[in-house]
Parts: C-alpha cells; sequence; structure tokens
C-alpha cells in the first residue's frame, strides 16, 4: 500500500474516470486565421460541461469539431479513451455524440412523431407491402417523452405548432432514444424567455440524469450555473477560464464571461467621464 499526497493511500484514492469526450489543447485554423487555439474540455458521463462566449468566442467552431463537421488541427480529441480525428458528423453519431443545433432541422408541417423519428423511420412489411411502422413510431415518441417527463398535447400536431422550448424538449428525448452518450447543445436557450428556458433547462438536467455526457453552449451564466458541473469560458478562440462548480461562484463566473478585468477598466473609464 502506498501513500500519496497529503497521507492519502491508494485503497484510499478513488479511480479515475475516463471522460466520455476529452480535448487536450486543441486548435483550429482557416488559413491564417486561429479560430480555436489550445482548448481543453472534459464530458463525463451523468454531467454537463458548459462552454460560456459571446460571439465569436469561438463555440461554433467547438462545436464542428466535436460533431464531425471538422478535423481539428492540432492538439488530441480522445473519445472514451480513443485518440481519433473524426471525418463527418455520421462517424460521430456513430460513436454516440448528438449535437442538436440552435435551428433543430425540423420540418416545421410534419407531426411530431414523424420528426421524432426523421431519417430513421421504421418500417413493417416485405416487398411491396413494406410501410412505415406509424403505430410504432406514434407511440414510441409519446412514450419517449414521457419519460423524460415531457407532457404534450398530441404527438400528432405539426411540430412547428409547439414553443421553441418544447421542440428544444423533443429534440434532447430523440437523441436519448437513438443512443447518444454525448449531447451537444447549441444555445438552446438563446431565443426562449425566462420560462421556456427553464422548460428546456429541466430537461438538459434531465438527460445528464439519464447516464449522459451533456456540452452545453450558451453566453448565459446564469443558465450554465444553474445546471453546470465543469465550465470553459472562450474569448476570441482562445480559453479564459476552466471551473468546476465547486471553485467558482456564479458571480465570478459572470464577471469572468462579462469580461473581468476589462470591465473594471471600463468602469473606472465611465466614472471619470
Amino acid at each position: 500500500m502506498t501513500t500519496g499526497r497529503k497521507g492519502v493511500t491508494s485503497q484510499d484514492a478513488a479511480p479515475a474516470r475516463t471522460p466520455l469526450v476529452e480535448l487536450d489543447d486543441v486548435s483550429k485554423y482557416y488559413g491564417n486565421v486561429r479560430a480555436l487555439e489550445g482548448v481543453s474540455l472534459e464530458v463525463h458521463a451523468g454531467e454537463i460541461s458548459c462552454v460560456l462566449g459571446d460571439n465569436g468566442a469561438g463555440k461554433s467552431t467547438l462545436i464542428k469539431i466535436i460533431a464531425g463537421l471538422h478535423r481539428h488541427d492540432a492538439g488530441t480529441l480522445t473519445i472514451e479513451g480513443a485518440v481519433t480525428k473524426l471525418g463527418s458528423p455520421r462517424e460521430a453519431l456513430d460513436l454516440g455524440i448528438a449535437t442538436v443545433y440552435q435551428d433543430l432541422a425540423v420540418v416545421p408541417l410534419m407531426p411530431v412523431w414523424r420528426n421524432f423519428f426523421l431519417g430513421s423511420e421504421p418500417t413493417k412489411g416485405v416487398g411491396p407491402f413494406k410501410r412505415m411502422d406509424v403505430e410504432f413510431m406514434r407511440g414510441t415518441t409519446r412514450a419517449e417523452l414521457s419519460r423524460l417527463g415531457i407532457d404534450l398535447r398530441d404527438v400528432d400536431q405539426p411540430i412547428g405548432t409547439l414553443s421553441g422550448g418544447e421542440r428544444q424538449s423533443v429534440a434532447i428525448a430523440r437523441a436519448v432514444y437513438f443512443g447518444a452518450k454525448v449531447l451537444v447543445l447549441d444555445e438552446p436557450t438563446a431565443a426562449l424567455g425566462v420560462k421556456q428556458s427553464g422548460v428546456v433547462l429541466k430537461y438538459v438536467a434531465a438527460a445528464r440524469d439519464a447516464g449522459l455526457g451533456v456540452i452545453l453552449i450558451t453566453h448565459n451564466p446564469h443558465h450554465a450555473y444553474l445546471v453546470g458541473d465543469r465550465f470553459v469560458l472562450l474569448k476570441r478562440g482562445r480559453m479564459s477560464g476552466s471551473h468546476t462548480r465547486r471553485d467558482v461562484t456564479l458571480d465570478e463566473l459572470t464577471r469572468q464571461m462579462a469580461g473581468g478585468s476589462e470591465l473594471d477598466d471600463l468602469r473606472h473609464e465611465l466614472e471619470r467621464a
């Protein structure tokens, strides 16, 4: 039995968990433009990792790397312990990474159940009698939404008639059903009011409680702090901060997000004026 720092024995130490997704010093360049440089991030099962930053901070580039749209140019991307470079969104999906973008990629006039299975419709019958299994899709959609606590009036209604928060919740439930291990959410509360934002955050937490690793991209530190376990702040493509929930307060997170020392300098300038 060995003794480590501060007298903690190897038997007492908790085994290190392998992150579902880990970025280590990842960078992305477009010609001479440094869109992302030296960014590190860990995503664990049953946790929410929040990436915060204003417009132009590099959040979109980070999403594209994790979703398989763009390959990173430097650093390492590790998925469940294996170093990889994703070549396509399909490859990311096959590895259990599902990305829900702001526009949601739904067909507004189609019913909820059809959007839930869009592109992955189950069928029944053979040959010329092969057809979509509508009953299965309706029943499964209703059951999966209910499992996450989502209570819709009718899964036959066009998804375009749902509120923004309800559409986000359907997208989250869909990702959970199709076996996602990691759920990437691109500014899910950006265009929503307070009440609808609360609805979405509730379902984000439900996905976490279902054992998924969640990456929440947001510019709102209040929303991030309500549900987040880890926080990475981006500024002009670089990391300006990295914290766990226990080592940062909401006030400090908000201060760093708002500009930190730059905000203090601005306050002094305005006071003198």
